[in-house]
């Protein structure tokens, strides 16, 4: 066949390829080209509309995470059901004239086009840059930071502590604030999504009032709707400049997969065999849209996502999981209230192995500082104001054996420097920890920073006239405020000191960031000391 019969013949089918895939069609498939051409899928569309992302810090290496997904909340999310080849860059500096490490990887369909790359042969504790290309199209450049080496002394650590950020209930501004802090890392609490629908209106305190973002689609239950859920949120240049902005160490709560679940349980009565069913979707879409490494690949509606970070000798991060092992809620989980079901005996929130292995890990330990990054509250924080006691019965609070058993193991360690960081509550509040709260001790175990929400809740206000009472009756709690905005941690040999940041607002854009506590614990000393 002559020559211009071919390539008229080739041209004739990538068209009817690219109408077939629509406006983000990609062609890469066998067709008889020269090599360079079949490296080269083409898009109509940007593909990279989920931003990048780098995770999982290592004294030689993080992970780098994007998806290719052209039309993010289109079914197929835009892509032919094809495995797509793209490829990695990483470089000393943010133009690129020094890389120094790239590759090729896969992105394939049944991870809906995501890739999860684990670089290593870096050097420690410094930044780098990095960034995708697929065919044509090449993706905004992320930062990431290696952790130091091994037993290194290090000077001075500065991460974020942030989640809780419902799409519906504001603007991401404190990510774009965030991504400006210049931190080592972010460490993400959990409800990164929120799986609920969204009405058009919500009931405020004077009658009907629009909802900011209303999300799109009903409540998800298969692997498509949490797709294009998570989609939706990443879709937010806010929070892909957080994202590029420094590695992210995630864990999963509660609204990843449902309100209030806990492992075989959800809220709703849903038989297990069923309700696995949705974790197992739930739990895909997590692994797919986090930079986590492939050690955390889901197995059914199984995930490990607890896990250790060291940085050099000045602190031990544990990341933990207080959904996947525990026991349901007692009580149905009634809110500021108390029952006998709250000191069950059999009643569980880390599992067996997951105590032993923090266990262990705080005691063999050498770092200066030890942190138990977790999901829900320690303190035992009494709610009612009258006579009887109440608690979130959702937190540590509602699981007092287990409660009792992480905190006598913390002491003991003879771990002094122990700091719990804690979301969930969309509130800030820093406090010191008790065996018991309402009779506490002479001196404190370990001290806890809960930090509030990017967005839910609202805008929020500096102290709900609620806590008022709540803060008087709880010596343990030192602070609390009850606005948006994230946790800025800042830790040397000599301190340990958070900065609470907060928002003026969410509910319009624009919102005005200010430090509104900072707060320290010294060496040797859990209690909390205002800066």
């Amino acid at each position: 066949m002559p020559d211009r019969q071919l390539a008229a013949r080739l041209a004739l089918s990538r068209r009817h390829l690219l109408r077939g895939f629509g406006a983000a069609a990609v062609t890469a498939f066998a067709l008889p080209l020269p090599r360079s051409a079949l490296a080269q899928p083409i898009f109509r569309t940007y593909p990279f509309q989920l931003g990048v992302a780098s995770g999982e810090p290592m004294p030689d290496g993080f992970v780098i995470w994007t998806r290719l997904a052209p039309e993010p909340l289109a079914p197929g999310h835009g892509m032919p059901a094809q495995p797509i080849e793209i490829q990695w860059e990483v470089a000393e500096d943010e133009r690129f004239q020094t890389i120094v490490r790239k590759g090729n990887a896969v992105a394939r369909p049944e991870l809906g086009h995501a890739v999860h790359v684990e670089v290593a042969g870096l050097a420690p504790s410094r930044p780098y840059w990095y960034r995708f290309i697929a065919g044509r199209e090449r993706s905004f450049p992320g930062r990431a930071m290696t952790a130091p080496a091994p037993g290194a002394a290090v000077d001075r650590l500065r991460f974020a502590v942030a989640g809780c950020q419902a799409y519906d209930a504001g603007h991401f501004t404190a990510h774009r604030e965030l991504a400006a802090e210049g931190v080592d890392f972010v460490f993400c609490y959990g409800d990164y999504i929120y799986e609920g629908r969204s009405n058009r209106l919500r009931n405020g305190p004077e009658g009907p009032v629009e909802v900011v973002r209303p999300h799109e689609g009903d409540e998800p239950y298969t692997l498509d709707d949490y797709r294009r859920r998570y989609a939706q949120y990443k879709m937010d240049a806010d929070l892909q400049a957080a994202h590029a902005a420094a590695p992210w160490l995630p864990v999963w709560d509660d609204h990843e997969t449902d309100n209030n679940w806990a492992a075989a349980v959800d809220q709703d009565g849903t038989p297990p065999a069923l309700f696995a069913l949705r974790r197992q979707a739930a739990a895909q879409a997590y692994y797919e849209h986090m930079p986590l490494r492939p050690a955390s690949f889901p197995v059914g509606p199984a995930m490990q996502i607890y896990r250790r970070a060291r940085f050099g000798d000045l602190l031990d991060l544990d990341l933990l999981d207080t959904r996947q092992y525990r026991t349901p809620q007692p009580c149905d989980g009634a809110w500021a209230s108390d029952c006998a079901e709250a000191g069950r005996r059999e009643a569980d929130m880390l599992g067996a192995r997951q105590h032993a292995w923090l266990m262990d890990g705080l005691r063999q330990s050498r770092a200066r500082w030890n942190v138990l990054a977790q999901q829900v509250m320690v303190m035992d924080l009494d709610r009612d104001t009258g006579p009887s006691a109440g608690y979130n019965l959702d937190s540590w609070a509602g699981y007092r054996t287990p409660r009792t058993r992480l905190l006598e193991g913390i002491r003991d360690s003879q771990r002094s420097n122990v700091v719990v960081l804690t979301g969930d509550e969309h509130q800030n509040f820093a406090g010191e920890l008790h065996l018991d709260g309402r009779r506490p001790g002479p001196r404190p175990i370990a001290v806890e920073f809960v930090a509030t929400s990017i967005t839910s809740g609202g805008d929020g206000e500096d102290l709900r006239a609620d806590m008022v009472p709540i803060k008087a009756a709880n010596d343990q709690l030192k602070f609390v405020n009850s606005q948006r905005g994230y946790l800025i941690c800042d830790v040397d040999r000599e301190r340990f000191q958070a900065e609470f940041k907060v928002l003026d607002r969410v509910s319009t854009p624009g919102g005005t960031l200010t430090t509104r506590k900072t707060m320290v614990v010294l060496p040797g000393e859990p209690r909390l000391v205002d800066a």
